[in-house]
């Protein structure tokens, strides 16, 4: 099965979580652009099981294969990039049964109604996260092409069962925050103490074989006024469009988000001023965005991430061959908060689509 996005930009992303491989294509990028490979690895490590605590023990070695687009020496030549890596580590044997008794809060019901029995669902077959994998080595690529034109994207983990980290400086974020949040013993968070409460919630979430939701807040620091359009093709609505490609997401806000409906607009509102030459705003409650269009104030959003459905705890559902009640246990490996590993797949959406604007914009991103 195959998913696609991006205008200028253009992504494919192919494969099933249990299939032979997964990928993600890129058709659009520049020519002789040199990837820097340990940093690239680094990045992806970032979203793989098994290397933070309270991750899906499921590990894959996640080395991507370019099979088009780039050289021998890790040089674009500006065809289209293919990323491809190869599931190795499956056991397809835990997801037995789930298309006759689908799980709940999973697309293994929606995903028959729309196409049919035969369509494969093991591990989440295309509907898994399995597919950030391939999206993270395109995304990760494209972040080191926008910090050659100092833009730069990061994130921390903003809450996690309702218990929040320190946010992002609205006004004043940077990249050393992104740096802070990176080295977190535990947790990629701003703050100790947050990471501490966040870990006791995990745990004993784990021990009752449950789970819980979170919220990863990203910042894009660089992007200069100007880029975007009004209305249906807004900065927020492509980020907010290729966000909810991401497995679990059931929301995003931009700056103050929700909060500013509390708000009166005297409080709301950004008042311009110049500062050392140039335009800036006195606050950043939009979050960077105004009209759809960047006004280069960094572009701080959040995105919220279900709790995971997959849970040990005994659940309701149907058998659609018998079309009667029955009852379900979710065996396997799976991540008690898929935020936590949403991190890089966050920003490589983020990347992506800023990258697009700016070819949209500029013709290129070289």
């Amino acid at each position: 099965m195959r998913s696609y996005f991006g205008e200028n930009l253009k992504f494919m992303l192919e494969g099933e979580s249990h299939g032979e491989f997964v990928s993600c294509t890129a058709a659009g990028l520049p020519k002789g652009f040199a990837v820097d490979k340990d940093r690239l690895l680094a990045f992806m490590k970032r979203r793989q099981g098994g290397n933070l605590p309270f991750t899906t023990p499921r590990k894959e070695e996640d080395l991507p294969v370019f099979e088009t687009g780039m050289t021998d020496a890790l040089v674009t030549d500006g065809e289209a990039l293919t990323a491809k890596i190869y599931n190795k580590n499956v056991r397809s044997g835990d997801y037995k049964g789930f298309a006759d008794t689908p799980r709940p809060s999973h697309a293994e019901y929606t995903a028959q109604m729309r196409y049919g029995s035969g369509i494969d669902l093991r591990g989440g077959g295309h509907f898994s996260a399995r597919l950030t994998a391939p999206l993270c080595a395109v995304g990760g690529i494209l972040k080191q092409m926008l910090e050659k034109k100092g833009i730069v994207i990061g994130t921390h983990l903003y809450s996690v069962g309702g218990i929040k980290d320190e946010p992002f400086s609205l006004t004043d974020v940077n990249a050393s925050d992104f740096e802070r949040a990176l080295a977190g013993e535990t947790l990629p968070t701003l703050s100790r103490e947050s990471a501490e409460k966040m870990t006791l919630a995990l745990s004993d979430a784990v021990m009752d074989g449950d789970s819980l939701g979170g919220v990863v807040e990203c910042a894009i620091l660089g992007l200069p006024a100007g880029y975007g359009n009004p209305l249906y093709d807004g900065i927020e609505n492509r980020l907010a469009g290729a966000m909810f490609g991401l497995g679990g997401v059931r929301g995003i806000e931009f700056g103050l988000g929700f909060e500013a409906t509390k708000m009166r607009g005297s409080e709301h509102n950004d008042p311009f001023e110049i500062r050392d030459g140039r335009v800036v705003t006195r606050t950043n409650n939009c979050g960077g965005v105004i009209g759809g269009i960047s006004d280069g104030m960094p572009i701080v959003f959040r995105v919220a991430f279900k709790p995971t459905a997959s849970i040990s705890i005994e659940q309701d559902t149907v058998s659609l061959s018998r079309m009667e009640n029955a009852k379900i246990t979710v065996n396997g490996r799976h991540d008690p908060c898929i935020a936590i590993r949403a991190l890089p797949c966050v920003e490589s959406i983020a990347a992506a689509v800023i990258a697009d604007l700016i070819i949209s914009k500029d013709g290129g991103l070289a």
